[in-house]
């Protein structure tokens, strides 16, 4: 980082970290706090990672990016570790091990996690096409869950659940996949305008490729546009709907063999 480079750091994990260093503290006879942790553990971390900054080019120019770990039990994340943590970090990605058990990955818990730097970090393009569809989806994980119970569902709430399993199916990415801005954009997009409640779920990943195919065959100026942090101008907005729909109902038609 003093020498002008930009440096990426990676903490695995904190939470392990933080256990030894209890461990030592209590055989040094150091006072226990909360949980027997010492009281300047909170200091010890907030010290390692505030390290992470850029330079102004007069002492380097360098820049220090941290990513940490924190380990949580029964994804307890009021736990004071990481409480810790979260308090001093930019925003948290939470991993869930029912969405991995359910071949959701990566097995990010989207109601969950959280980042304070928010809209400022996206590209326009993203904020764009995103709109409701993070509150959306965390409304169908807790529908969800009392939908377990056997309980009688009204058409809105199947409707609502419908839509979240296949917004689910949208968010699972192949691994040593990363998707192009666009590829991206078109797919949300799809999913926040309802447009894929119409597809079996087992036919939402191809029809996904489908729309990845056509928007970059048929768009490669929004392509370029949106791949290079330009916002996305009505005019845009509506070739995208176009394009997804025919490209949808033509899959569609192909599933239920209409069009095959």
């Amino acid at each position: 980082m003093e020498q002008g480079q930009d440096v990426l750091i990676v903490y695995d994990d904190l939470t392990r970290h933080a256990q030894a260093y209890r461990e030592l503290s209590l055989l040094l006879r150091r006072p226990p706090g909360r949980e027997a942790y010492p009281g300047d553990i909170f200091y010890l971390h907030s010290r390692l990672l505030e390290r992470s900054t850029r330079l102004r080019e007069e002492y380097g120019g360098g820049s220090l990016t941290a990513l940490l770990i924190a380990e949580t039990e029964a994804q307890n994340v009021s736990a004071y570790i990481p409480t810790n943590v979260i308090s001093i970090t930019d925003g948290q990605i939470i991993l869930s091990p029912e969405l991995f058990r359910k071949g959701a990955l990566p097995a990010v818990d989207v109601g969950r996690s959280v980042s304070r730097v928010g809209g400022k970090a996206q590209l326009p393009c993203y904020r764009a096409v995103a709109g409701e569809l993070r509150l959306s989806y965390a409304q169908f994980e807790e529908l969800e869950v009392f939908a377990r119970f056997g309980t009688r569902l009204d058409d809105e709430t199947r409707t609502m659940l419908d839509r979240g399993r296949r917004v689910r199916e949208v968010f699972k990415q192949s691994q040593y996949e990363p998707l192009p801005v666009a590829d991206q954009v078109a797919v949300l997009l799809a999913a926040s305008e309802r447009l894929l409640n119409a597809i079996p779920l087992e036919e939402v990943a191809r029809v996904e490729r489908a729309v990845r195919r056509a928007i970059l065959g048929e768009l490669p100026s929004v392509c370029e546009r949106m791949a290079s942090e330009a916002r996305l101008w009505a005019d845009d907005h509506e070739e995208l709907l176009r394009v997804i729909r025919v490209t949808i109902a033509t899959n569609a038609g192909a599933v239920d063999g209409t069009n095959a």
